[in-house]
């Protein structure tokens, strides 16, 4: 079944996915397993549960079709079930997955992912982004001797282990002793870093940051950063979950030609399947070897971390990228997107409160009240009306799979929507369009 979406109530149209949400709940802390999907960050009982999906496309278990955006946190970037990636993945199915040694799959993988990011000389593969950024801040301070982190207080997101989550709002069950021996730093301040670096004389293992996010690097920042990390003696590493491959094949190193120490990458490197990588300068790297004569670095070391086919999608994934120029495609999807949302947003007078932000590639949206602030009550209007529209859409994050029909759908939602936010800033109110309580960030301490 193919709903097309209309002015039907919300509550029409979700009852299973209702239903299935609280049968989660019971069995599941939270209701999914992470926690950005959470129906806490959806209107009010318009949190679908997903069916199945193909190229830009899910389906809800009611039968709803959507367009999506971010799909799968960003990771699924060449869309749903693509036929060169799960070709690649099935090819290895009937092999076997995983032996008491490694599989040659091990060695092409890497040798496809070095040629990809020529920047890195060694990888090791991992399931998550978390194991593979944890496992850059071991090294770094196995490397250095030095005991604390600084990482960039302007990203959201590093790792689910304590030296990151203890900084957040969520920071129960962490000790103190742990969270002190990380530091923050502002991205684009090269003088607050290094202030920061001063105060801290021979303390810091390493940086670590996404080179890029929803703005550029301003420039010379991140040549600047690879000046203070060799100066101060401290390791500078990239986090390219996003920004891999996203931003050029090689990451965001690749596009800016600056070279980190270590860097990892996720998300789009399997198309949904879960592989991610530690990457970095030889010196570094082998510390987690057996070539070498000093002390051991339990560097990476997962059962799961080389199953065959994942190591499979990846390689199909990094050949698609090269071979069909995919973050080009990406671009160009990403700049038509933003031109309508801008458009639609101006003509229905809300152009300075649904604002577009990010790389063409990476794109977020803002939501901001009567006085421009961001506001989770208008984000929630927002999703609602663009649920109801036939688009999911946490982030405009987009997909190779997307085509100018899925686009021109999207826009006229966002049409739609913005013409019901527009009566909710004139009315300064946007309570009755809720739909219930408003959409909640992440990171909180209280439920």
């Amino acid at each position: 079944m193919d709903t097309e979406h209309t002015e039907q109530t919300p509550e029409f149209l979700l009852p299973r996915s209702r239903t299935a949400n609280e049968r989660l709940h019971a069995l599941v802390p939270g209701g999914a397993h992470t926690y950005a999907k959470g129906d806490d960050q959806y209107p009010e009982d318009m949190a679908p549960v997903i069916s199945h999906g193909h190229g830009a496309h899910v389906w809800d278990v009611d039968g709803n079709r959507y367009v999506e955006y971010g799909s799968g946190l960003r990771s699924v970037s060449l869309g749903h079930a693509h036929p060169r990636v799960t070709e690649a993945v099935r090819r290895e199915l009937d092999r076997g997955s995983n032996f008491v040694r490694p599989s040659v799959v091990e060695l092409e993988a890497a040798e496809r992912f070095l040629a990809t990011v020529p920047t890195a000389e060694m990888v090791k593969f991992a399931k998550n982004g978390s194991d593979a950024t944890t496992a850059a801040v071991r090294l770094a301070r196995a490397a250095t001797g030095r005991p604390r982190v600084a990482l960039c207080a302007d990203h959201p997101f590093f790792s689910t282990d304590d030296w990151f989550i203890g900084t957040t709002p969520m920071a129960a069950g962490i000790p103190t002793a742990t969270t002190d021996l990380t530091l923050a730093f502002p991205y684009g301040d090269l003088a607050a870093t290094e202030e920061l670096l001063a105060r801290h004389p021979d303390e810091i293992a390493c940086l670590i940051l996404e080179p890029a996010t929803h703005t550029e690097p301003p420039p010379g920042y991140l040549a600047g950063l690879r000046e203070l990390a060799d100066r101060h003696g401290c390791v500078l590493v990239f986090d390219e979950m996003i920004t891999g491959l996203r931003w050029s094949e090689a990451g965001a190193q690749g596009l800016y030609g600056v070279v980190p120490d270590l860097s990892t990458f996720g998300k789009a490197l399997g198309n949904g399947f879960a592989v991610s990588a530690l990457a970095g300068r030889r010196a570094l790297m082998e510390l987690g070897g057996l070539r070498h004569s000093g002390e051991r670095v339990f560097l990476l070391s997962t059962t799961h971390g080389a199953e065959t086919h994942s190591l499979a999608a990846a390689m199909a994934v990094l050949d698609t990228y090269v071979e069909e120029g995919v973050t080009a495609r990406l671009h160009a999807l990403g700049e038509r997107l933003a031109a309508g949302v801008r458009e639609a947003a101006a003509a229905m007078g809300v152009g300075d409160h649904v604002v577009v932000r990010g790389r063409a590639s990476n794109l977020v949206f803002a939501t901001l009240d009567e006085d421009l602030r961001p506001s989770q009550e208008y984000r929630t209007l927002f999703l609602r009306q663009l649920l109801a529209g036939g688009v999911l859409a946490p982030s405009f994050v987009v997909s190779s799979a997307l085509d100018d029909t899925d686009i021109d759908r999207t826009v006229d939602a966002v049409a739609q929507a913005c013409a019901v936010y527009r009566k909710a800033l004139d009315a300064a109110d946007p309570t009755p369009w809720l739909g219930g309580r408003p959409v909640k960030p992440v990171f909180r301490r209280l439920v």
